[in-house]
């Protein structure tokens, strides 16, 4: 049975930096009221153009160039995401347009959880032998969707996209083991604007149809009941313990509900990593972005076994436990790679164009047998 393994990763943040003293200069809170609530500093903030869709796009490129591996190789596209670009195309078709992927793609929501939830489809299809490749992508523009005028839940949100690439090995190792799980009658308590005219769900008809809306005391008692529980229910799966993790990354959403989760787990909190103060909450984006960082600073090691727990809207629960791959040292800033990476992405941009013409010549040719038969259909009358 071929095992997925970790063998890329990748991540992009918006340089647009808003602090909580920006924040206090716009609404009635201060940069104390946020830190001792959340432990948030500040957080990344799209830029005009930047949607799910791009940096979805700069998180799969960085993921890919650091694996090396040509992305017209890649078999499956999976996006998490809460606040695509659009309903339909998929936020995932996009990214495997742009990065010249020539597999399957679609969009998966589970919220703050999304990615994980992803990753255990992408890796139960490499297990089944379905696909060999995929790439996992959580990204989110969670600014698009935040009331602004509301210091409840505009000071907690980000924007931002990470990135898993996954291969088929024969290997024992890689995604050692999930525990997904949720709660749809506590749906009303962390939702999004409502898509149609004529639907409002029985749930919440109350609430509003912009913007997010979150009940914030009963998500931070969900949260600190089921993420310890998650990380334990995994590790079993995994046939491991609690002693065996080497780093938790959890969702960073709030350092109580962090902190909360180390303490259930008995781990000190050396053993947790926690960038919550530089990003805010990024969904589904958090955990592999946390991921990113974590290899940075040299928190997380090769072999390491790494427990990664997220939830959020649904509402969803999800942890995953992983062997972090052997080769984390590889990094994707040599040269050639470099190289090698930017001719691949101009190929990714020569084929999407000409696939486009393409569907340009058919919807001219179209537009051509159309106007002959409307002639012909005239001359007949």
């Amino acid at each position: 049975m071929p095992y997925a393994h970790i063998r890329g990763w990748g991540k992009y943040v918006p340089p647009n930096v808003v602090t909580n003293d920006d924040l206090a200069r716009k609404i009635n809170t201060t940069d104390e009221w946020i830190r001792t609530r959340t432990g948030i500093a500040e957080r990344r903030i799209a830029g005009e153009g930047e949607t799910a869709v791009t940096m979805g796009i700069q998180a799969a490129r960085e993921a890919l160039q650091m694996a090396d591996v040509d992305p017209a190789e890649v078999d499956l596209v999976i996006a998490a995401t809460a606040t695509p670009d659009r309903i339909f195309p998929a936020t995932a078709c996009m990214i495997q347009d742009a990065i010249g992927a020539q597999g399957g793609a679609f969009d998966l929501s589970a919220g703050c959880s999304g990615f994980i939830y992803a990753l255990s489809v992408a890796a139960k299809m490499i297990e089944a032998g379905q696909v060999r490749r995929a790439l996992v992508v959580g990204t989110e523009a969670l600014s698009h969707i935040t009331d602004w005028s509301d210091r409840t839940t505009c000071v907690l949100f980000g924007d931002g996209a990470g990135a898993f690439y996954l291969e088929a090995d024969e290997e024992p190792g890689g995604l050692l083991a999930f525990e997904l799980g949720s709660d749809g009658s506590g749906g009303h308590l962390l939702t999004g604007p409502i898509v149609g005219n004529s639907y409002t769900p029985a749930v919440a008809p109350e609430l509003s149809r912009q913007y997010l809306v979150m009940h914030g005391r009963a998500v931070y008692r969900f949260a600190t009941r089921v993420m310890g529980q998650a990380a334990e229910k995994a590790l079993r799966r995994a046939g491991l313990s609690v002693e065996d993790i080497d780093l938790f990354i959890p969702h960073q959403a709030n350092l109580r509900i962090i902190e909360s989760a180390a303490k259930h787990l008995k781990l000190p909190m050396e053993k947790v990593y926690v960038n919550i103060h530089r990003y805010g909450n990024t969904s589904a984006a958090s955990i592999p972005v946390a991921c990113c960082e974590a290899v940075e600073e040299g928190r997380l090691n090769p072999n390491d076994t790494v427990v990664m727990v997220g939830f959020g809207a649904g509402l969803t629960w999800a942890a995953a436990v992983a062997q972090w791959p052997k080769e984390v040292g590889r990094r994707a800033r040599s040269k050639p790679r470099a190289a090698r990476s930017w001719l691949r992405n101009q190929r990714a941009r020569l084929l999407s164009m000409r696939h486009r013409l393409g569907h340009q010549v058919d919807e001219l040719l179209e537009a051509g047998l159309n106007l002959s038969r409307s002639k012909e259909e005239a001359q007949e009358q």
